[in-house]
């Protein structure tokens, strides 16, 4: 699929304000993918795809991740389910048949311990694209610019806070990818 087809199907599938979020996630995913050696043509088209199904009926996920095998999915809360599911119906729906896009949707909300580059700068770029405005958001477009293991520690930093927060229960793979990545940094380095 190219570019300006997922375009186009996302401008028609998406409100006005998510549109624009995620034509903001396409331009940061494409300056962090130069920056750190990503193809550029992936993770503009992951960008663009990366919520697809953000505005699904809720059954209708549910069903999908059960058939999926991500039941777990299913005592949480229901926004985690549009990036496994989306990155299953960009597939089924829209004949995107690329397993690096495939795992850059699916992993863009929790993060994966062990997640290429390409994931790593979806997660990010949807974090800190233009459009988003709170507190810390700033900080993170720093560290982005400099370091993408400590950018991607921050966007789970931020994260698990806002979760905290809120008093919300955190999915494990969520705290799984922080745990990952945090020794990751760590090595070499003396304490």
């Amino acid at each position: 699929m190219r570019l300006e087809e997922a375009k186009r199907i996302i401008k028609e599938t998406l409100p006005g304000k998510r549109y624009i979020h995620t034509l903001g996630v396409v331009e940061t995913a494409i300056q962090m993918a130069r920056q750190y050696g990503v193809q550029e043509d992936k993770a503009a088209l992951a960008a663009m795809l990366h919520d697809y199904a953000k505005y699904r009926n809720v059954s209708e996920m549910q069903r999908v991740a059960v058939e999926l095998g991500l039941d777990e999915l299913l005592n949480y809360d229901e926004e985690l389910l549009h990036a496994p599911v989306g990155a299953e119906l960009v597939k089924r729906e829209l004949g995107v048949e690329d397993a690096d896009i495939y795992q850059a949707i699916a992993n863009h909300t929790t993060g994966a311990p062990n997640m290429p580059l390409l994931d790593q700068v979806i997660f990010v770029a949807d974090a800190i694209e233009p459009n988003r405005h709170y507190p810390g958001v700033e900080q993170l477009r720093q560290i982005a610019q400099e370091d993408l293991t400590q950018a991607v520690i921050a966007t789970l930093v931020q994260t698990i806070s806002f979760l905290c927060k809120k008093q919300t229960v955190i999915f494990p793979l969520t705290i799984e990818t922080y745990n990952a990545f945090v020794p990751e940094k760590r090595k070499g380095t003396v304490l």
